[in-house]
Protein backbone atom coordinates (compact mmCIF):
# COMPACT_ATOMS: atom_id res chain seq x y z
CA UNK A 1 0.00 0.00 0.00
CA UNK A 2 1.55 3.28 -1.09
CA UNK A 3 0.77 6.45 0.78
CA UNK A 4 2.14 9.06 -1.55
CA UNK A 5 1.91 8.75 -5.33
CA UNK A 6 4.88 11.01 -5.86
CA UNK A 7 8.50 11.50 -4.91
CA UNK A 8 7.87 15.16 -4.12
CA UNK A 9 7.27 16.70 -0.69
CA UNK A 10 6.16 20.27 -0.01
CA UNK A 11 7.58 22.22 2.91
CA UNK A 12 4.74 22.85 5.36
CA UNK A 13 6.15 26.27 6.29
CA UNK A 14 7.14 27.80 2.94
CA UNK A 15 5.55 25.45 0.34
CA UNK A 16 8.78 24.82 -1.57
CA UNK A 17 8.72 21.44 -3.38
CA UNK A 18 11.59 19.01 -2.73
CA UNK A 19 12.46 15.69 -4.29
CA UNK A 20 12.33 12.88 -1.74
CA UNK A 21 15.71 11.18 -1.46
CA UNK A 22 16.57 8.13 0.69
CA UNK A 23 18.24 8.96 4.02
CA UNK A 24 20.34 6.77 6.28
CA UNK A 25 22.07 6.97 9.62
CA UNK A 26 19.49 9.03 11.49
CA UNK A 27 19.73 11.99 9.10
CA UNK A 28 16.89 14.47 8.67
CA UNK A 29 15.89 16.30 5.51
CA UNK A 30 15.48 20.05 5.96
CA UNK A 31 13.89 22.59 3.66
CA UNK A 32 16.57 24.29 1.61
CA UNK A 33 14.75 27.62 1.84
CA UNK A 34 13.35 28.01 5.38
CA UNK A 35 15.09 25.19 7.27
CA UNK A 36 11.93 23.39 8.41
CA UNK A 37 12.15 19.63 9.03
CA UNK A 38 10.65 17.67 6.12
CA UNK A 39 11.21 14.00 6.98
CA UNK A 40 13.86 11.81 8.57
CA UNK A 41 15.61 8.49 8.10
CA UNK A 42 13.74 6.72 10.87
CA UNK A 43 13.16 3.00 10.71
CA UNK A 44 9.70 1.65 9.98
CA UNK A 45 9.44 0.28 13.51
CA UNK A 46 6.18 -0.27 15.40
CA UNK A 47 7.48 -2.27 18.37
CA UNK A 48 9.31 0.58 20.07
CA UNK A 49 6.49 3.18 20.13
CA UNK A 50 3.95 0.44 20.95
CA UNK A 51 5.99 -0.72 23.95
CA UNK A 52 6.40 2.84 25.25
CA UNK A 53 2.70 3.59 24.71
CA UNK A 54 1.66 0.43 26.59
CA UNK A 55 4.02 1.27 29.46
CA UNK A 56 2.68 4.83 29.42
CA UNK A 57 -0.92 3.66 29.77
CA UNK A 58 -0.04 1.49 32.79
CA UNK A 59 1.89 4.36 34.38
CA UNK A 60 -0.97 6.75 33.66
CA UNK A 61 -3.40 4.56 35.61
CA UNK A 62 -0.95 4.24 38.50
CA UNK A 63 -0.25 7.98 38.57
CA UNK A 64 -3.96 8.71 38.86
CA UNK A 65 -4.69 5.96 41.39
CA UNK A 66 -1.97 6.54 43.99
CA UNK A 67 -1.55 9.70 46.12
CA UNK A 68 0.52 12.37 44.42
CA UNK A 69 1.83 14.52 47.29
CA UNK A 70 1.21 15.09 50.99
CA UNK A 71 1.43 18.52 52.61
CA UNK A 72 2.11 18.66 56.38
CA UNK A 73 2.08 21.76 58.60
CA UNK A 74 1.60 22.23 62.34
CA UNK A 75 0.78 18.56 62.79
CA UNK A 76 -1.93 18.57 60.13
CA UNK A 77 -1.61 17.08 56.70
CA UNK A 78 -3.41 17.04 53.37
CA UNK A 79 -2.93 14.56 50.52
CA UNK A 80 -3.84 15.15 46.90
CA UNK A 81 -4.15 13.18 43.67
CA UNK A 82 -3.66 14.31 40.10
CA UNK A 83 -7.32 15.18 39.76
CA UNK A 84 -7.53 17.04 43.09
CA UNK A 85 -6.70 20.45 41.61
CA UNK A 86 -9.46 20.04 39.03
CA UNK A 87 -11.97 19.24 41.78
CA UNK A 88 -10.87 22.20 43.93
CA UNK A 89 -11.18 24.61 41.00
CA UNK A 90 -14.71 23.34 40.39
CA UNK A 91 -15.70 23.64 44.05
CA UNK A 92 -14.34 27.22 44.11
CA UNK A 93 -16.66 28.14 41.18
CA UNK A 94 -13.80 28.36 38.69
CA UNK A 95 -15.29 25.76 36.36
CA UNK A 96 -13.44 27.07 33.31
CA UNK A 97 -10.09 26.46 35.00
CA UNK A 98 -11.28 23.07 36.24
CA UNK A 99 -12.21 21.91 32.74
CA UNK A 100 -8.99 23.31 31.22
CA UNK A 101 -6.66 21.65 33.75
CA UNK A 102 -8.56 18.36 33.49
CA UNK A 103 -8.33 18.38 29.69
CA UNK A 104 -4.65 19.21 29.27
CA UNK A 105 -3.24 17.26 32.22
CA UNK A 106 -5.46 14.15 32.35
CA UNK A 107 -8.04 13.73 29.59
CA UNK A 108 -6.02 14.55 26.45
CA UNK A 109 -2.88 12.64 27.56
CA UNK A 110 -5.11 9.61 28.15
CA UNK A 111 -6.86 9.97 24.79
CA UNK A 112 -3.50 10.37 23.04
CA UNK A 113 -2.12 7.20 24.65
CA UNK A 114 -5.32 5.28 23.87
CA UNK A 115 -5.17 6.33 20.20
CA UNK A 116 -1.52 5.28 19.99
CA UNK A 117 -2.33 1.86 21.39
CA UNK A 118 -5.33 1.45 19.10
CA UNK A 119 -3.46 2.43 15.93
CA UNK A 120 -0.12 0.76 16.63
CA UNK A 121 -1.68 -2.50 17.83
CA UNK A 122 -3.76 -2.76 14.66
CA UNK A 123 -0.81 -1.99 12.39
CA UNK A 124 1.41 -4.41 14.33
CA UNK A 125 -1.15 -7.15 13.69
CA UNK A 126 -0.92 -6.40 9.98
CA UNK A 127 -4.26 -4.68 9.46
CA UNK A 128 -5.48 -1.16 8.83
CA UNK A 129 -7.70 -0.32 11.84
CA UNK A 130 -11.02 1.40 11.15
CA UNK A 131 -10.57 5.19 11.03
CA UNK A 132 -6.79 4.75 11.13
CA UNK A 133 -6.17 8.04 9.34
CA UNK A 134 -8.41 9.95 11.74
CA UNK A 135 -6.66 8.34 14.72
CA UNK A 136 -3.18 9.24 13.45
CA UNK A 137 -4.26 12.77 12.63
CA UNK A 138 -5.69 13.16 16.15
CA UNK A 139 -2.48 11.87 17.76
CA UNK A 140 -0.41 14.65 16.23
CA UNK A 141 -3.16 17.23 16.67
CA UNK A 142 -3.34 16.54 20.43
CA UNK A 143 0.41 16.75 21.06
CA UNK A 144 0.56 20.48 21.90
CA UNK A 145 -2.44 20.17 24.21
CA UNK A 146 -1.26 17.18 26.27
CA UNK A 147 0.84 19.12 28.78
CA UNK A 148 2.15 16.59 31.29
CA UNK A 149 5.74 17.88 31.18
CA UNK A 150 4.49 21.44 31.72
CA UNK A 151 2.42 20.15 34.63
CA UNK A 152 5.57 18.65 36.14
CA UNK A 153 7.29 22.05 36.06
CA UNK A 154 4.23 23.45 37.85
CA UNK A 155 4.69 20.72 40.46
CA UNK A 156 8.33 21.70 40.97
CA UNK A 157 7.44 25.37 41.42
CA UNK A 158 4.70 24.43 43.91
CA UNK A 159 7.11 22.27 45.93
CA UNK A 160 9.63 25.10 46.08
CA UNK A 161 6.95 27.56 47.24
CA UNK A 162 5.79 25.22 50.02
CA UNK A 163 9.13 23.81 51.17
CA UNK A 164 10.03 26.84 53.31
CA UNK A 165 7.11 26.51 55.74
CA UNK A 166 5.83 22.93 55.40
CA UNK A 167 6.93 19.35 54.85
CA UNK A 168 6.20 17.84 51.44
CA UNK A 169 6.10 14.07 50.94
CA UNK A 170 6.06 12.74 47.42
CA UNK A 171 3.68 9.85 46.83
CA UNK A 172 3.77 6.87 44.51
CA UNK A 173 1.60 8.78 42.05
CA UNK A 174 4.32 11.41 41.69
CA UNK A 175 6.97 8.85 40.77
CA UNK A 176 4.63 7.06 38.38
CA UNK A 177 3.84 10.41 36.75
CA UNK A 178 7.53 11.21 36.37
CA UNK A 179 8.24 7.93 34.59
CA UNK A 180 5.03 8.39 32.58
CA UNK A 181 6.42 11.63 31.13
CA UNK A 182 9.58 9.80 30.06
CA UNK A 183 7.57 6.96 28.49
CA UNK A 184 5.31 9.33 26.55
CA UNK A 185 8.29 11.39 25.38
CA UNK A 186 10.00 8.21 24.15
CA UNK A 187 6.80 7.07 22.41
CA UNK A 188 6.42 10.44 20.66
CA UNK A 189 10.09 10.48 19.66
CA UNK A 190 9.83 7.03 18.05
CA UNK A 191 6.48 7.78 16.38
CA UNK A 192 7.39 9.02 12.91
CA UNK A 193 4.59 10.54 10.87
CA UNK A 194 5.99 9.77 7.42
CA UNK A 195 6.41 6.06 8.17
CA UNK A 196 2.98 5.69 9.75
CA UNK A 197 1.25 7.51 6.91
CA UNK A 198 3.06 5.17 4.51
CA UNK A 199 1.61 2.18 6.34
CA UNK A 200 -1.89 3.60 6.43
CA UNK A 201 -1.93 4.73 2.80
CA UNK A 202 -4.89 6.21 1.00
CA UNK A 203 -7.09 3.14 0.97
CA UNK A 204 -7.40 3.35 -2.83
CA UNK A 205 -5.21 3.38 -5.90
CA UNK A 206 -4.24 7.00 -5.48
CA UNK A 207 -4.05 9.90 -7.87
CA UNK A 208 -1.74 10.20 -10.84
CA UNK A 209 1.80 11.01 -9.76
CA UNK A 210 2.18 14.79 -9.86
CA UNK A 211 5.31 16.71 -10.71
CA UNK A 212 6.41 20.18 -9.70
CA UNK A 213 5.18 21.46 -13.07
CA UNK A 214 1.59 20.50 -12.25
CA UNK A 215 1.21 23.12 -9.52
CA UNK A 216 1.26 21.21 -6.25
CA UNK A 217 -0.60 21.50 -3.00
CA UNK A 218 -0.27 19.49 0.19
CA UNK A 219 -2.65 18.54 2.96
CA UNK A 220 -1.92 20.58 6.09
CA UNK A 221 -2.75 17.58 8.31
CA UNK A 222 -0.82 14.68 6.71
CA UNK A 223 1.40 16.39 4.07
CA UNK A 224 -0.12 14.38 1.23
CA UNK A 225 0.97 16.01 -2.06
CA UNK A 226 -1.31 16.18 -5.06
CA UNK A 227 -1.46 18.19 -8.28
CA UNK A 228 -3.70 21.22 -7.92
CA UNK A 229 -5.20 20.61 -11.37
CA UNK A 230 -6.78 17.32 -10.19
CA UNK A 231 -6.29 18.05 -6.51
CA UNK A 232 -9.40 16.65 -4.97
CA UNK A 233 -10.85 20.16 -5.02
CA UNK A 234 -14.00 18.71 -6.50
CA UNK A 235 -14.14 16.37 -3.49
CA UNK A 236 -12.72 19.00 -1.11
CA UNK A 237 -11.02 16.38 1.05
CA UNK A 238 -7.59 14.83 1.31
CA UNK A 239 -7.66 11.28 -0.12
CA UNK A 240 -5.45 10.05 2.73
CA UNK A 241 -6.65 11.69 5.97
CA UNK A 242 -10.00 13.06 4.75
CA UNK A 243 -9.65 16.64 6.04
CA UNK A 244 -10.77 19.54 3.89
CA UNK A 245 -8.11 20.73 1.48
CA UNK A 246 -7.08 24.35 1.30
CA UNK A 247 -4.30 26.02 -0.63
CA UNK A 248 -3.75 28.17 2.49
CA UNK A 249 -5.41 28.19 5.90
CA UNK A 250 -8.81 29.87 5.48
CA UNK A 251 -9.02 33.46 6.81
CA UNK A 252 -5.64 33.01 8.46
CA UNK A 253 -4.91 36.72 8.89
CA UNK A 254 -8.33 37.70 10.25
CA UNK A 255 -8.54 34.76 12.64
CA UNK A 256 -5.04 35.33 13.95
CA UNK A 257 -5.67 39.04 14.52
CA UNK A 258 -8.92 38.29 16.37
CA UNK A 259 -7.27 35.74 18.66
CA UNK A 260 -4.22 37.95 19.23
CA UNK A 261 -6.27 41.03 20.14
CA UNK A 262 -8.35 38.95 22.55
CA UNK A 263 -5.14 37.63 24.16
CA UNK A 264 -3.76 41.16 24.53
CA UNK A 265 -7.00 42.30 26.18
CA UNK A 266 -6.91 39.42 28.68
CA UNK A 267 -3.22 40.05 29.42
CA UNK A 268 -4.09 43.22 31.37
CA UNK A 269 -6.40 41.65 34.00
CA UNK A 270 -4.13 38.60 34.10
CA UNK A 271 -1.39 40.81 35.55
CA UNK A 272 -3.55 43.29 37.51
CA UNK A 273 -5.83 40.87 39.36
CA UNK A 274 -4.46 38.32 41.87
CA UNK A 275 -3.94 34.79 40.65
CA UNK A 276 -4.09 33.37 44.18
CA UNK A 277 -4.32 34.35 47.84
CA UNK A 278 -2.19 32.68 50.53
CA UNK A 279 -3.74 32.78 54.03
CA UNK A 280 -1.69 31.52 56.98
CA UNK A 281 -3.04 31.76 60.57
CA UNK A 282 -5.64 34.27 59.45
CA UNK A 283 -3.20 36.57 57.68
CA UNK A 284 -2.28 36.83 54.03
CA UNK A 285 -2.38 38.91 50.91
CA UNK A 286 -3.32 38.27 47.30
CA UNK A 287 -0.51 37.54 44.86
CA UNK A 288 -0.28 38.68 41.26
CA UNK A 289 2.07 36.97 38.84
CA UNK A 290 4.74 39.63 39.34
CA UNK A 291 4.47 39.68 43.13
CA UNK A 292 4.86 35.90 43.12
CA UNK A 293 8.14 36.30 41.25
CA UNK A 294 9.25 38.95 43.76
CA UNK A 295 8.51 36.62 46.69
CA UNK A 296 10.60 33.88 45.08
CA UNK A 297 13.47 36.33 44.68
CA UNK A 298 13.14 37.41 48.32
CA UNK A 299 13.32 33.74 49.30
CA UNK A 300 16.51 33.51 47.17
CA UNK A 301 14.90 30.94 44.87
CA UNK A 302 16.52 32.58 41.87
CA UNK A 303 16.21 29.71 39.40
CA UNK A 304 12.49 29.17 40.06
CA UNK A 305 11.86 32.94 40.03
CA UNK A 306 13.55 33.16 36.64
CA UNK A 307 11.52 30.20 35.36
CA UNK A 308 8.20 31.73 36.47
CA UNK A 309 9.15 35.17 35.13
CA UNK A 310 10.17 33.75 31.78
CA UNK A 311 7.14 31.46 31.37
CA UNK A 312 4.43 33.70 32.82
CA UNK A 313 5.53 37.26 32.00
CA UNK A 314 8.17 37.29 29.27
CA UNK A 315 6.83 34.49 27.04
CA UNK A 316 3.25 35.84 26.70
CA UNK A 317 4.59 39.29 25.77
CA UNK A 318 7.06 37.70 23.36
CA UNK A 319 4.35 35.63 21.68
CA UNK A 320 1.98 38.56 21.27
CA UNK A 321 4.77 40.75 19.94
CA UNK A 322 6.13 38.21 17.45
CA UNK A 323 2.72 37.23 16.05
CA UNK A 324 1.71 40.89 15.70
CA UNK A 325 5.01 41.60 13.93
CA UNK A 326 4.44 38.70 11.51
CA UNK A 327 0.89 39.80 10.76
CA UNK A 328 1.99 43.37 10.05
CA UNK A 329 4.86 42.21 7.85
CA UNK A 330 2.50 40.03 5.80
CA UNK A 331 -0.05 42.84 5.53
CA UNK A 332 2.55 45.19 4.05
CA UNK A 333 3.89 42.48 1.70
CA UNK A 334 7.33 42.54 3.32
CA UNK A 335 9.95 40.65 1.33
CA UNK A 336 12.92 41.02 3.67
CA UNK A 337 14.35 38.16 5.73
CA UNK A 338 11.53 35.62 5.20
CA UNK A 339 13.62 32.80 6.67
CA UNK A 340 14.22 34.71 9.91
CA UNK A 341 10.52 35.56 10.17
CA UNK A 342 9.68 31.88 9.67
CA UNK A 343 12.07 30.96 12.50
CA UNK A 344 10.33 33.54 14.71
CA UNK A 345 6.99 31.88 13.93
CA UNK A 346 8.49 28.49 14.79
CA UNK A 347 9.56 29.84 18.19
CA UNK A 348 6.04 31.04 19.03
CA UNK A 349 4.63 27.61 18.20
CA UNK A 350 7.15 25.88 20.46
CA UNK A 351 7.02 28.10 23.56
CA UNK A 352 3.27 28.71 23.74
CA UNK A 353 2.26 25.85 26.02
CA UNK A 354 4.96 26.44 28.65
CA UNK A 355 3.15 29.46 30.05
CA UNK A 356 0.65 27.06 31.68
CA UNK A 357 3.15 26.49 34.52
CA UNK A 358 1.45 29.04 36.80
CA UNK A 359 -2.02 27.56 36.27
CA UNK A 360 -0.78 24.06 37.10
CA UNK A 361 1.10 25.35 40.14
CA UNK A 362 -2.08 27.00 41.48
CA UNK A 363 -4.09 23.82 40.90
CA UNK A 364 -1.62 21.91 43.05
CA UNK A 365 -1.46 24.55 45.79
CA UNK A 366 -5.24 24.94 46.21
CA UNK A 367 -5.60 21.15 46.49
CA UNK A 368 -2.80 20.73 49.02
CA UNK A 369 -3.02 23.82 51.21
CA UNK A 370 -6.52 23.75 52.70
CA UNK A 371 -5.94 23.45 56.45
CA UNK A 372 -8.66 25.90 57.50
CA UNK A 373 -7.23 28.53 59.87
CA UNK A 374 -3.71 27.09 59.73
CA UNK A 375 -3.10 27.64 56.03
CA UNK A 376 -5.28 28.01 52.95
CA UNK A 377 -4.61 28.98 49.34
CA UNK A 378 -7.43 30.31 47.20
CA UNK A 379 -7.48 30.85 43.45
CA UNK A 380 -7.94 34.41 42.16
CA UNK A 381 -9.65 35.88 39.06
CA UNK A 382 -6.29 36.71 37.46
CA UNK A 383 -5.74 32.98 36.92
CA UNK A 384 -8.74 32.78 34.59
CA UNK A 385 -7.52 35.73 32.53
CA UNK A 386 -4.01 34.33 32.37
CA UNK A 387 -5.24 30.91 31.23
CA UNK A 388 -7.20 32.70 28.49
CA UNK A 389 -3.99 34.45 27.38
CA UNK A 390 -2.14 31.14 27.11
CA UNK A 391 -4.87 29.38 25.13
CA UNK A 392 -5.59 32.34 22.83
CA UNK A 393 -1.91 32.86 21.95
CA UNK A 394 -1.53 29.15 21.22
CA UNK A 395 -4.56 29.26 18.93
CA UNK A 396 -3.25 32.44 17.28
CA UNK A 397 0.06 30.76 16.46
CA UNK A 398 -1.78 27.72 15.08
CA UNK A 399 -4.10 29.82 12.92
CA UNK A 400 -1.28 31.81 11.32
CA UNK A 401 -0.07 30.32 8.03
CA UNK A 402 3.72 30.84 7.69
CA UNK A 403 3.49 30.16 3.95
CA UNK A 404 1.97 33.64 3.64
CA UNK A 405 5.39 35.05 4.54
CA UNK A 406 6.87 33.42 1.45
CA UNK A 407 3.87 34.19 -0.76
CA UNK A 408 4.30 37.90 -0.07
CA UNK A 409 8.07 37.74 -0.48
CA UNK A 410 7.79 35.93 -3.81
CA UNK A 411 5.09 38.32 -5.06
CA UNK A 412 7.24 41.32 -4.12
CA UNK A 413 10.38 39.88 -5.70
CA UNK A 414 8.48 38.67 -8.74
Amino acid sequence: MVSQPTDVVLCHECDLPHAVVPLTGGLRALCSRCGAALYDASKDDLDRPLAFAAAGMILFLLANYFPFMTFEMEGREQTNNLISGTIEFWMADYQELSVLVFLVSICLPFVSLALMLYLLTGLRLGMRPPMAAEALRAIFLLRPWAMMEVYMLGVIVAIVKLSDFADITLGHGFYAFTVLILAVSAANASLHANKLWSRIGTGHGGDPAPSADDGLMSCHACSYVIARSHSDMHRHRCPRCHVRLHHRKPDSINRTWALLIAAAVFYVPANVYPIMTVISFGQGAPDTILSGVVHLIEAEQWSIALLVFFASIFVPILKIGIIAFLLISVHFHASWRPRERTVAYRITEFIGRWSMIDIFMISILVALVKLDAVATIEVGPGAVAFAAVVILTMLAAMSFDPRLIWDRAEARNG
